[in-house]
């Protein structure tokens, strides 16, 4: 027990105790440079490393979060790595700034976190913008342009007061020079044309003067309140304007309820959608004219047909039309008389010449054929169409005036631009002899036709 006792002994424990201690925090310092705890690195790139030194702070804010590691050469450039807080807060957006430590030169590091939101740095990653705005150089280079500008402006000057007339501002100063010359010589020589201007506005003062302080009936002051009661009028006006403007942005009245009522509103658009589908409507409807005349080898007559063809849509159409026919009409007259109780019938044939036929059919097209009936040279009848070689040759056959069955067919070809010839027979089942053979030609217009027709004519 002696020997734990003894001050020798206790002093050589003290000693141990306290290297212990010194060595393990030189192993904390060791493994965390900053002595902050945990901690983690980052690089960076500079073109020009002066003014910093290692173990230097790295401050965030103005506060130190670090410091400078390791500076080294690296591909011509300054490498710095450093060291901070392992919560520091810095994501891949962050960026660092060198700037001045006062005036002698010295430099330290501020970075500056980025957007939190992005991904963090983690440690050993580049930080990859800086912006080094403490560069000495480049300032003392601004400074250098500034003050040559500085010198060519002055000698731009010197040389201008001194009446170089090879710079552009010793020009300048030698107009202004020649120009006061000439007001000083214009003001010398025509001292009496200037006096009289100057009493010629004296004068135009004057009149003002008196018209604007005029108190007639007549003069400026009541013009003046003529028109400020003109003004109070259109202010009222303008307030009658916002009033209605008022009304009808609360829908009151009938515009107010047309703007603000939407089943108002949409029984107007469907109103307008309703006229747009009818003119829509008869801008489809297509109109066409037809004129055609044939030689009839029966009676060596001529006989004409003019009409006018409405098709709405590519399915249907209307034919209203003339026949011009020189067999004109025939009418057939029965008379019965009874005579001592024997009854006689008597028919009479009539035959009225140079009468109107008429024609009103309605059609009903499927692809190349078509049916069509109504009414054919003033009686009822019926026919069909059949349209070959893309529709330029036309097949027909009709039948009317059933009391005594008239059978017309034909041929109709579509040669040149509306034109087209035809030919065929009429009356082909008459038992009396009445059919014939007839040849002819014709011109078919459409509304396009006759619009381009309209154009091309001279007027």
């Amino acid at each position: 027990m002696g020997i734990f006792s003894a001050p020798e002994f206790k002093v050589g424990l003290l000693v141990i105790v306290v290297s212990a201690v010194i060595a393990g925090m030189s192993v904390k310092v060791s493994n965390d440079p900053s002595g902050l705890g945990a901690s983690k690195t980052a690089y960076f790139y500079l073109d020009d490393a002066s003014g910093l030194v290692k173990n230097s702070a790295v401050r965030m804010a103005g506060i130190p979060v670090g410091m400078i590691k390791d500076i080294q050469l690296e591909n011509g450039q300054a490498r710095l790595e450093v060291v901070l807080k392992g919560d520091t807060p810095i994501s891949k957006s962050a960026r660092v700034e060198i700037r001045p430590n006062g005036i002698l030169g010295d430099k330290f590091v501020e970075i500056v976190g980025g957007d939190q939101r992005d991904p963090p740095l983690r440690s050993g990653e580049q930080i990859l913008v800086v912006d080094d705005r403490a560069s000495v150089d480049r300032l003392i280079g601004e400074v250098s342009k500034i003050t040559k500008s500085l010198s060519q402006v002055a000698e731009n000057i010197k040389a201008a007061t001194e009446g170089d007339k090879e710079k552009p501002l010793g020009r300048i100063i030698d107009n202004i020079e020649k120009i006061t010359g000439d007001l000083a010589e214009l003001s010398s020589s025509r001292k009496d044309e200037i006096g009289e201007i100057v009493d010629n506005l004296r004068e135009t003062t004057a009149t003002i003067n008196e018209l604007v302080n005029d108190q007639s009936d007549d003069g400026f002051r009541a013009a003046w309140k003529d028109a400020l009661k003109s003004l109070r009028k259109i202010e009222g006006t303008l307030q009658n304007v916002e009033e209605i403007t008022g009304k009808i942005n609360r829908g009151e009245g009938t515009i107010g309820k047309l703007v603000n009522d939407e089943q108002t509103v949409e029984e107007l658009n469907t109103a307008i959608s309703g006229i747009n589908n009818f003119l829509d409507a008869g801008n489809k409807l297509q109109t066409a004219f037809d004129y055609h005349s044939h030689y009839l080898t029966g009676n060596r007559e001529a006989k004409s047909y003019l009409s006018l063809r409405l098709q709405p849509g590519l399915d249907r159409y209307y034919e209203l039309g003339l026949v011009d026919d020189p067999q004109g009409t025939r009418e057939r007259t029965v008379t019965r008389t009874e005579v001592n109780g024997v009854e006689t019938t008597t028919r009479e044939d009539k035959r009225f010449q140079d009468r109107i036929k008429f024609n009103a059919l309605f059609a009903k097209n499927f692809w190349d054929f078509t049916i069509k009936g109504g009414i054919i040279e003033n009686s009822g009848g019926f026919g069909a169409d059949y349209y070959l070689m893309r529709r330029k040759l036309r097949l027909s056959v009709e039948a009317f005036e059933f009391s005594n069955v008239n059978i017309r067919a034909s041929a109709k070809y579509d040669f040149w631009s509306g034109l087209y010839v035809t030919a065929g027979g009429e009356d082909l089942a008459s038992k009396t002899g009445r059919a014939s053979g007839f040849v002819g030609a014709g011109l078919f217009l459409t509304n396009d036709d006759l619009k381009l027709l309209m154009t091309k004519l001279p007027f």
